[in-house]
């Protein structure tokens, strides 16, 4: 650990902005004015939801469904990781039914096929990294990011025993999901803060999703990787250590991106409205439930080690997962100035544009995030 916090000093020093990184906004006073009315925000109200005493993925839960739901939607998610926590969150705790959704997440390994599902038409909503989001913008796509999730880089390097410092990555094999993803940012950032160069010192090896990754690194097929919690005990466990942790950084990312195509956001407003007042809701009552979060990482992390469970829920809930997911253009800092040195279209990527506040403004404004 002393490694880390070398090396985290070292980065705030080399000068990387720390300030206001990913802190929600000030918290609005809440409204008194009806609840679930998805299709008139400004009207709607957080209703504290009763403590749930049911099994993830139960019918019953805390927050009472909506008489009906609307057509079903599907939100696809690229990683097995708390990442998407809010959005699990309002799955489980029946805050999407609350607000008369019928949305099916999806998990599609890599964020290359979660963007390729939402171009096609195949899921309505994705989460991405912001890499992959800028990348398709400046190829042409016209898409809308509502909601950053995931505000900070939720990494640590993990690495094999022989790498005690940064220049001991030189010519070792780094896993990443996928180029211009979210991994391989925050490990450019790093790297050229320490002087390597990430395209020619070290052998980056696109491998998919997380777990994927993890496998790679435990059968020695590559050397580091980004890693997250719980993952990061587990692989620690198994002889790797953290060279630096990005976590500890609050450094401003776009780590997980919720983004829709424009034409759909626009015929759909009171729907992604729905939508962000569900997550802001089920945040708020993932930081106070401890519970409520234990049980959604129990299921889709596939965790019953309680040293595990304990470490992934401080992390992602007072961490990484915002009470407002504000998108903001620090967000794309880096993810704009590491993907315009191979694709000079990105740099006019039209932030002003892409990002979309007014529906997590509407939530803070209604004071959803005290539910």
């Amino acid at each position: 650990m002393k490694s880390i916090r070398w090396l985290t000093c070292s980065i705030a020093l080399a000068g990387l902005t720390m300030a206001g990184c990913g802190r929600p906004a000030a918290e609005p006073t809440a409204s008194s004015a009806a609840p679930n009315q998805p299709a008139s925000p400004s009207q709607a109200a957080a209703s504290k939801p009763a403590a749930s005493t049911s099994a993830p993925g139960s019918a019953s839960s805390s927050a009472k469904p909506a008489a009906s739901a609307g057509p079903k939607l599907v939100l696809a998610y690229s990683n097995i990781t708390a990442n998407s926590l809010p959005t699990w969150s309002a799955g489980e705790g029946g805050y999407f039914q609350k607000h008369g959704l019928n949305i099916e997440l999806q998990y599609l390994a890599g964020g290359s096929k979660t963007l390729a599902a939402l171009l096609a038409g195949q899921v309505q909503i994705a989460e991405n990294g912001g890499g992959e989001i800028v990348g398709a913008v400046a190829e042409g796509a016209d898409l809308v990011a509502f909601a950053t999730i995931s505000p900070v880089y939720p990494y640590r390097l993990e690495v094999s025993k022989d790498i005690q410092q940064p220049a001991d990555l030189k010519g070792k094999k780094m896993g990443i999901a996928s180029r211009g993803g979210s991994a391989d940012i925050a490990g450019r950032v790093v790297l050229k803060k320490f002087g390597i160069d990430p395209d020619k010192d070290v052998n980056t090896i696109v491998l998919g999703d997380s777990q994927t990754r993890y496998a790679a690194l435990l059968n020695g097929a590559i050397q580091a990787a980004m890693a997250d919690p719980p993952n990061t005990l587990k692989i620690e466990q198994n002889g790797f250590h953290p060279l630096f942790d990005l976590a500890a950084l609050g450094l401003p990312a776009s780590q997980t991106v919720q983004v829709a195509p424009r034409a759909w956001v626009n015929a759909n407003r009171p729907t992604v409205q729905a939508l962000v007042d569900a997550e802001v809701e089920a945040t708020a009552r993932a930081k106070k439930d401890k519970e409520f979060v234990l049980n959604i990482l129990r299921k889709y992390d596939k965790l019953d080690d309680p040293a595990l469970l304990e470490d992934a829920y401080n992390f992602y809930t007072f961490h990484v997962a915002p009470s407002l997911p504000y998108p903001k253009p620090e967000q794309f800092t880096d993810t704009i100035a590491q993907l315009s040195e191979t694709n000079p279209h990105v740099k006019n990527v039209d932030l002003s544009k892409l990002l979309d506040d007014s529906f997590v403004k509407s939530a803070a404004d209604r004071g959803l995030d005290k539910s």
